[in-house]
């Protein structure tokens, strides 16, 4: 963890949807839980107070800077918490290494944490002066500069209007095209906000942008549809799923996945005969997603705009 994160500032980092979650999930005692996103392992830690005192939890980070603060925050509990540097998307592997072949509950908090927002070495913010990095993952390849300064006009534009719904892709791609190369986020946020113009008050111009690059670098929407796949196949009868998601094209994959999967049949409306012999596997809780109360907004402003949608595993005939 780099210097500007310290052991008390990760201790102050409040969980979006706390009690929300906790009861979404249920923990009891020797129940098997996967955190697949456990960050500061504030979930986490409520998860194994409320399954005391057997429970068992599994939490994967692609960040070791966040498994770092989790290994701390979970120290007493740490023989019944295994902690794993990996992808969500890959929670089938070390779940098996454990023994396990079905869990009572995964949670997966989607998108970027306030750790990882605050450390400006990340390059994640555009209020911070820092590198174009971007990654979870600091051992991954791709990093926000290579795409800011490789990618072809076209490409920029897909990937800004795709990833992150930039009315003003075009404008926005040629810009940072002509203002080549673009080293610290100050510099591309500038440009951005150049030709972006204005937005909605309070939304900084370059916030589509950096959310696009972020996005795009971590491959987060594939991982997500892997992720909800592993999740499925792993929860056992009446096991309970719970995905908080900050924007729209990630509630949007998790709604279509939850509903996709709570129907036996997904035919086209229009066929008149079933072809597709699906069987519901999930039972939808939360028919719409619960969102975060005013108090908590108050506290704990980038709660504003969480979605949790929760489904509970089903037996398939």
């Amino acid at each position: 963890m780099s210097a500007s994160l310290d052991a008390a500032s990760a201790g102050e980092h409040t969980p979006v949807l706390y009690q929300n979650v906790l009861a979404a999930l249920k923990p009891r005692s020797a129940g098997r839980y996967i955190d697949g996103t456990i960050g500061a392992g504030g979930h986490a830690k409520g998860i194994l107070e409320i399954s005391s005192p057997a429970g068992l939890l599994l939490g994967l980070d692609r960040d070791p800077n966040a498994l770092a603060v989790a290994r701390r925050t979970l120290e007493r509990f740490q023989d019944r918490v295994t902690l794993c540097q990996s992808s969500y998307s890959e929670m089938a592997t070390p779940a098996a290494e454990l023994g396990w072949s079905t869990v009572d509950g995964i949670l997966l908090d989607l998108g970027l944490s306030s750790m990882q927002l605050a450390d400006r070495e990340r390059g994640f913010s555009f209020q911070h002066e820092g590198p174009l990095d971007m990654r979870f993952d600091p051992a991954s390849a791709a990093t926000a500069s290579d795409l800011v300064n490789l990618l072809e006009e076209d490409e920029l534009t897909q990937l800004l209007g795709q990833f992150g719904e930039e009315p003003r892709a075009r404008r926005v791609a040629r810009a940072i095209i002509a203002a080549r190369p673009l080293r610290t986020t100050r510099e591309l946020a500038d440009v951005v906000a150049q030709a972006a113009g204005k937005t909605r008050p309070g939304i900084h111009p370059a916030t589509r942008t950096f959310q696009a690059l972020r996005i795009a670098v971590n491959q987060e929407l594939e991982e997500l549809q892997e992720g909800l796949q592993a999740a499925l196949h792993l929860l056992k009868p009446d096991g309970r799923l719970a995905v908080i998601a900050f924007h729209s094209l990630e509630d949007r994959i998790v709604k279509q996945f939850m509903r996709r999967e709570s129907h036996d049949c997904v035919c086209p409306p229009e066929q008149p005969i079933c072809t597709c012999e699906h069987k519901a596997s999930l039972r939808l809780i939360t028919k719409r997603p619960e969102s975060a109360s005013a108090d908590e907004i108050e506290r704990n402003p980038r709660s504003r705009s969480a979605r949790l949608r929760v489904a509970e595993r089903v037996p398939v005939a």
